[in-house]
């Protein structure tokens, strides 16, 4: 699934090309619209008593974007195991279609408390949604 944003200039640096922590800010954004595509949202979620916490998180940077590009992020589920989600990320500047960065986060899957669930038993129904993410590659 894509999701674009335009580069704002707070997120420059001083030589003028996206600070490397934006691209995070940029996962999450992506991350968020990628599962309420999928019909759920972080929110749904929490109010069903379950967390989705950063334990990795990666990112190469290729080139750099710049004020007012437009960005693609593309992201879809590459891993779930039951107890985690693995969500990647290929970040795009529209206009050329240049591959910019290529990123990773991982996910565990707990309650309220952040302590691990059985998601299968838990919410059967998400857990039959997180198969199909990581089979459709949407």
């Amino acid at each position: 699934m894509d999701t674009r944003i335009r580069v704002r200039y707070k997120e420059t640096d001083q030589m003028g090309v996206v600070h490397h922590s934006n691209y995070y800010v940029w996962f999450e954004v992506a991350r968020t619209e990628y599962l309420r595509k999928q019909g759920i949202s972080y929110s749904e979620m929490e109010k069903r008593g379950i967390m989705l916490p950063l334990t990795e998180t990666h990112c190469k940077y290729l080139q750099g974007a710049k004020y007012d590009d437009l960005v693609i992020v593309r992201t879809y589920m590459s891993r779930f195991s039951g107890a985690r989600i693995t969500m990647e990320y290929d970040v795009f500047r529209e206009s050329d279609n240049c591959l910019l960065a290529k990123g990773k986060t991982v996910h565990a899957i707990t309650d309220n408390n952040l302590k691990p669930i059985n998601i299968r038993k838990v919410d059967p129904k998400l857990y039959e949604l997180f198969i199909r993410c990581v089979t459709d590659k949407n």
